[in-house]
């Protein structure tokens, strides 16, 4: 071929001598290792006369105003048109604008990540907060711009379809694989590059298609990427494959009627992607290769395998992933494709919905953490169960008992009989040294109302995270331990305060006069006493009946007036009692809700905020839970 018909390749900025030296051709295709090699039809590009010196990526930045290709050896020979390289004015880049809806996701995924880091491992708040980091960063960029990747396994023809959109050969084929070593990009309009820099393809992997008015009218705002072999035998090009899928607004998976079922295509990539699939598109290639009616029937199979991997297919007008089938080769189909794809990019919709989808696949990750379907919380009979529980550790019911008992010895003592109080006395001397509590009973009472209080705190835990997610339901069974550490003494403290008032119990208005009537009784036993007594010693006249009258009043009246006040002492010991007890079971349940209770609803109710917020995210209400 005439050097004057070689394609040439101008970068800004460089050397005028070497666009008109013809030795100075050069051409720029990647190799595995990422390197630029030279065509072998050019000679020796690197000669004492050619002033062009080896230029970095920076300096070869793509010119949005050169057709750039890339010529390979099988089409060396024939004739590419070159367009002339003329200046285009810089044209202002809109931002993607998400919708109110998305929007109110990603605030509310922001949100749960915020509240969650506290309790939830950073690994499972990985990929949320990627989703959030690609989000804001694709909202800065261009919404003019459509960003597809076309990825496929070794021998699917993926770049021989990418240099049929482009009307070039852009992308090197062939039967070396893998044939595609590095990501190439493709535009079909101006204000991309900030959008191929965040894929990370270099300068010398950027590329323009054949300019024709139909072809820039029809696909305007096209970013079109080939990408490596998802099946490659080299790492690197997987890594690229999986790297730029995350970053893309949709893609085209090629496929060929020997490997379109392949398990690692449908388990490794197009299962996992299933939420994603109004941005993606299923080509099935190389139909020239299949007999009469073979194509239909590869392509309902192929429908059958996409519905088994969960992947919703846009027929009939419904949302989902398009499937076609074509021949890059011949040529038959593309029209379809190009025309399909010319309006997907025309709706400016796909970066948008690739956030939406992203955000749905880190919510159903984040499904098990968050959600389990059942009834979650605290009712009031668990948390009157415990405070019951308390109050039974700590003693209330023997402590108003006791309560009870004491107000009643103390109208005994008020209201008895003096020498029936004199008896008491001595009996309560005589037993004094053999009421003392042992030693080892009182440590036994201790133990076991240490393990009560341990086995009430145990039960309010196990209910409080029945039916939440494993890392909710530990927060809160750590929080209930960590209030469980000295409750037991400050039950204990609180028994000692909230029981028994010093002193005697208060006595009723009717006390003064029972112990007046007791007076009188006592009084009249002795006078009647001291009167028997004269007559005995002959200081009297004899009289038996006045003064043995008023010895039996006084003996009888003196147990009648004791018997009536402990009658009429029941119901205030009775009312003394449940208010002692009434006390301690009001100090026992609010040392509890402080030291427990409070902390675990803490953790609950962080809970349902944390949960309401993810209904936002996957856009359900709460209740719809």
């Amino acid at each position: 071929m005439p050097a004057t018909d070689r394609p040439a390749r101008v970068t800004n900025g460089e050397d005028p001598s070497a666009r008109t030296d013809p030795s100075a051709r050069t051409n720029t295709p990647a190799d595995a290792d990422g390197s630029a090699r030279t065509n072998a039809s050019a000679g020796n590009d690197a000669s004492p006369g050619n002033d062009a010196s080896p230029r970095t990526d920076s300096e070869s930045a793509w010119d949005d105003g050169l057709i750039a290709r890339r010529v390979t050896e099988e089409t060396a020979a024939q004739h590419v048109p070159v367009a002339e390289t003329r200046p285009h004015p810089p044209q202002p880049v809109t931002p993607l604008a998400y919708d109110g809806p998305l929007r109110s996701r990603l605030d509310a995924l922001r949100e749960l990540v915020g509240l969650s880091r506290a309790r939830l491992d950073s690994r499972a708040l990985a990929e949320a907060g990627r989703v959030l980091d690609e989000a804001a960063a694709r909202r800065r960029l261009s919404g003019q711009h459509t960003v597809v990747a076309i990825a496929g396994a070794t021998g699917s023809g993926k770049s021989q379809l990418f240099n049929t959109l482009a009307g070039v050969t852009i992308s090197e084929t062939g039967v070396r694989r893998p044939t595609t070593a590095a990501p190439i990009v493709c535009s079909w309009s101006d204000g991309a590059a900030p959008l191929i820099d965040r894929l990370g393809i270099p300068g010398r992997l950027r590329r323009r298609p054949l300019q024709s008015p139909q072809a820039e009218a029809q696909l305007r705002g096209l970013v079109l990427v080939d990408l490596p072999d998802h099946d490659s035998a080299a790492v690197q090009h997987r890594e690229h494959v999986d790297r730029i899928l995350k970053l893309v607004d949709a893609v085209i998976w090629v496929v060929d009627p020997e490997k379109y079922a392949d398990a690692i295509l449908h388990e490794r990539y197009l299962r996992p992607m299933a939420g994603h699939a109004e941005v993606m598109f299923v080509v099935l290639n190389q139909i020239d290769r299949l007999p009469g009616e073979a194509t239909e029937q590869v392509l309902d199979d192929l429908r059958r395998l996409l519905d088994e991997d969960g992947i919703a297919l846009g027929e009939h007008g419904e949302p989902g992933a398009t499937v076609l089938a074509l021949s890059a080769l011949t040529g038959d189909g593309v029209d379809e494709l190009r025309e399909t794809l010319g309006q997907f990019v025309t709706e400016r919709g796909a970066a948008a919905r690739r956030i939406s989808a992203d955000v749905d696949a880190a919510a159903s990750r984040l499904r098990p953490v968050y959600a389990t379907g059942r009834r979650t919380g605290l009712s009031e009979e668990a948390r009157d169960e415990f405070a019951a529980q308390l109050a039974d550790a700590v003693g209330a019911t023997a402590a108003g008992e006791a309560a009870e008992r004491a107000w009643q010895r103390n109208a005994n003592r008020a209201c008895g009989t003096p020498w029936l109080r004199l008896w008491r006395w001595y009996e309560d001397r005589r037993e004094l040294p053999t009421r003392r509590l042992p030693l080892r009973a009182q440590a036994d009472e201790e133990a076991t109302a240490r393990q009560q209080v341990e086995q009430a705190v145990r039960t309010l835990a196990d209910r409080a995270s029945s039916g939440l997610p494993t890392p909710w339901a530990q927060a809160v069974r750590e929080a209930a331990v960590r209030g469980s550490q000295g409750l037991s003494e400050a039950l204990d403290e609180l028994a000692a305060r909230a029981g028994l008032p010093p002193g005697r119990p208060p006595r009723p208005g009717w006390w003064p006069a029972a112990v007046l009537a007791q007076a009188s009784m006592t009084i009249l036993q002795v006078v009647g006493g001291l009167w028997l007594l004269g007559q005995i010693l002959g200081l009297m006249a004899p009289n038996l009946g006045v003064p043995v009258l008023l010895m039996v009043a006084g003996i009888i009246g003196g147990p009648l007036v004791e018997w009536s006040c402990r009658i009429a002492a029941r119901g205030p010991a009775r009312r003394y009692g449940a208010e002692a007890e009434r006390r301690l079971r009001e100090a026992a349940a609010g040392c509890g809700r402080a030291r427990v209770l409070d902390p675990v609803a803490a953790e609950l109710l962080r809970y349902r905020e944390v949960r309401e917020q993810y209904g936002r995210v996957v856009g359900v209400s709460a209740g719809a839970r």
